[in-house]
């Protein structure tokens, strides 16, 4: 079995930061696997599991100058696990409100009392400066039905968020 890292970097967004990170650590011999890279409020981040015979120190090494010149913030750590050891999602939640602090905290308590485990979370501002509306997307495993899970988060309501619970149909082989 592979020893694994994560690798994360953060840093502005601009053309080119995959093609120069993952060319480095092809160079390195390293393995890659699962990954999400995505951009938020103009930055981009990068988690990353890397394999390789290399300690972490030649990796980071290696990624350094790249690091430096595109100025992104760079972090390495062992973790435990492998490859294809993830659930797979059974259940999304959409939620929209008029964005107020605690939003976040709000839905994802109750998921967690319902053994909602969170697997993916995207949110994003809409509307205008004057009245701003919270869009979150939660991907996740629950053992729950869809009904106890929308019940459950049904008292969000009076509170002014719109909140919906779907299966998601996961279609294998």
């Amino acid at each position: 079995m592979a020893d694994w890292n994560m690798l994360t970097l953060v840093g502005a967004d601009r053309p080119g930061i995959v093609a120069r990170v993952t060319r480095t650590l092809y160079a390195c011999g390293c393995q890659l696997g699962e990954a999400s890279m995505i951009r938020l409020g103009g930055n981009f981040t990068i988690m990353l599991m890397v394999s390789g015979e290399r300690p972490c120190a030649e990796i980071l090494d290696a990624l350094r100058p790249v690091s430096e010149e595109l100025a992104l913030r760079i972090h390495l750590d062992p973790v435990p696990g492998g490859l294809h050891r993830h659930l797979v999602p059974n259940l999304q939640v959409r939620v929209a409100g008029a964005d107020r602090a605690g939003i976040v905290a709000d839905v994802t308590e109750i998921l967690a009392e319902q053994g909602f485990n969170i697997l993916e979370l995207e949110s994003d501002v809409a509307g205008d400066e004057d009245h701003p509306v919270y869009i979150m997307n939660i991907q996740g495993y629950c053992e729950r039905t869809v009904e106890a899970v929308q019940k459950a988060l049904s008292a969000l309501g009076s509170s002014g968020v719109s909140v919906e619970v779907a299966p998601i149909d996961v279609l294998i082989g």
